[in-house]
């Protein structure tokens, strides 16, 4: 993809939706993730898993926030003219991801504005939700990227 083709701040209309391609998350994922990052009982093991109160193995919600962020980069954000995002402003980990569920979901542009301090930049704000197979919000969270402008108005001194 050349620069010429990349979405740009224009692009990002409010109400646009870039959905998510299915991912389905295995035991293995769950465990290898949680043994390097977040090494608690229910993210290690299935029996622990169902002693707790998520039912089974299940993926840490920084897990699923990695897998939100890979499948945002798949969907829409490598074809941008993303300059990174300032933060985030919510981040909801909704139900347990259990092992064998798949993933869907969507990004919908909020809102776009244009920055004062960096006339070659907007900032556009996304409402994203993730859900399993059985079509319950497993992730809910609310961000801002900036974006680089198609064109940006000389402004005279």
């Amino acid at each position: 993809m050349t620069e010429t083709d990349k979405l740009l701040y224009e692009d990002f209309t409010p109400g646009r939706r870039f959905g998510f391609a299915p991912k389905t998350i295995s035991a293995e994922e769950i465990i290898d993730f949680a043994r390097e990052f977040d090494p608690q009982p229910m993210h290690l093991s299935e029996e622990a898993g169902r002693a707790s109160i998520l039912g089974g193995l299940s993926a840490s919600g920084w897990h699923t926030s990695s897998i939100f962020m890979r499948m945002m980069i798949d969907s829409y954000v490598l074809r941008s003219a993303s300059e990174g995002a300032p933060g985030i402003d919510l981040m909801q980990w909704r139900k347990p991801v259990l092992a064998g569920d798949t993933l869907s979901g969507h990004s919908t542009v909020e809102a776009a504005r244009l920055m004062r301090s960096r006339p070659n930049l907007g900032i556009v704000t996304f409402q994203h939700e993730l859900t399993n197979q059985r079509g319950q919000l497993v992730l809910s969270a609310r961000n801002a990227i900036m974006l680089r402008r198609r064109q940006v108005e000389e402004v005279s001194p």
